[in-house]
């Protein structure tokens, strides 16, 4: 099966993130910075990159290697496009994780963002093993209604993510993540204009 992201065009995906009613996008840039910022690494991979939202928060000489992935290979060319100042430091990978993640390289800092409902707790639990970071990032949504995706006029874009999609929940992450011997050492939300909320939970290595 063909990964449905790699249909979506990324500009249909930021214009729907952007909308008043949804509010995501900018609200994840913000907590990115401070998932940059949180912890000592020198090297970050951040899984489900997208169109690099976020990336113009990391500080010159902050990291020595950022690695971005995502299935979506335009997504990926437009991230180097937009950020011409990390080209130093930037490797993008197009990878499908859900196929692919044993060939991962090693980093320090693990941010996923959004990206833990397309490829499951199981699938997410492989892909902290292969990349061993010290410390884990993760953002999640927590919905208050039937329908996970926000609707706008947008919406059939993302019809064929429902093949793809999990339903995550905080309690079965962190048991997930400390039977891959994380733990979990932080935990934020972020209100929604339209009820959801953006969970953030931090873990560190324990071994």
């Amino acid at each position: 099966m063909n990964n449905p992201w790699t249909e979506i065009p990324l500009s249909d995906y930021e214009n729907h993130m952007k909308l008043d009613s949804v509010g995501q996008l900018s609200a994840l840039s913000e907590m990115m910075q401070a998932q940059f910022a949180a912890y000592p690494a020198r090297s970050v991979m951040i899984l489900g990159i997208a169109g690099g939202n976020g990336l113009e928060h990391i500080r010159k000489g902050q990291f020595k290697k950022i690695y971005g992935v995502d299935v979506n290979a335009d997504y990926l060319q437009i991230t180097m496009q937009r950020h011409p100042e990390l080209r130093d430091v930037l490797e993008c990978l197009c990878v499908d994780l859900r196929a692919e993640a044993d060939g991962l390289p090693k980093a320090e800092l693990l941010i996923a963002d959004l990206l833990i409902e397309y490829v499951g707790c199981a699938c997410f639990e492989k892909i902290v093993r292969q990349v061993c970071p010290n410390y884990v990032s993760c953002i999640v949504q927590v919905n208050c209604a039937e329908y996970w995706i926000s609707d706008s006029p947008y919406v059939q874009t993302f019809a064929g993510l429902e093949q793809i999609h999990h339903a995550v929940e905080e309690r079965v992450l962190i048991k997930a993540m400390r039977e891959t011997d994380y733990s979990p050492i932080g935990a934020a939300e972020r209100a929604m204009p339209n009820g959801k909320k953006l969970l953030r939970l931090d873990f560190k290595k324990s071994i």
